[in-house]
């Protein structure tokens, strides 16, 4: 029997205006269902620290829910030495957060630049 495993790609558009709660609710629910969530622009740190202190609160509220991996790609600011001297702060690069659940990600590897994923069927879809 093959089994499908679900991507979600959140737009950049979808999680601007949301409280740093109403991010972190959106995308643990989504991962609970199963599914690897992909988010434009990515999380920020204060996001990803939240993200993670309400998923090891709600581990243990169910059985079927065994917590989240978190890699995010990119966010490296281009600051030249002159820019540094002067205070200006460099152009933003773009940015990606991947989040899923920690019985579906089998291996991660991340490189500079790159992240593969191997991820295998959750048992309780």
């Amino acid at each position: 029997m093959i089994r499908m495993i679900r991507l979600d790609f959140i737009s950049k558009d979808r999680m601007e205006g949301k409280t740093v709660m109403e991010k972190v609710r959106t995308i643990l629910g989504m991962v609970k269902e199963g599914s690897l969530v992909v988010v434009e622009g990515g999380l920020s740190p204060e996001e990803e620290k939240t993200l993670i202190e309400t998923t090891m609160l709600e581990i243990n509220t169910t059985d079927d829910f065994f917590g989240i991996e978190l890699y995010s790609l990119g966010d490296e600011r281009s600051v030249s030495r002159i820019k540094k001297i002067l205070g200006i702060n460099g152009e933003r690069k773009s940015k990606l957060t991947v989040i899923g659940p920690s019985n579906v990600l089998e291996q991660i590897r991340k490189e500079p630049g790159m992240i593969s994923l191997l991820a295998k069927s959750n048992q309780y879809q």
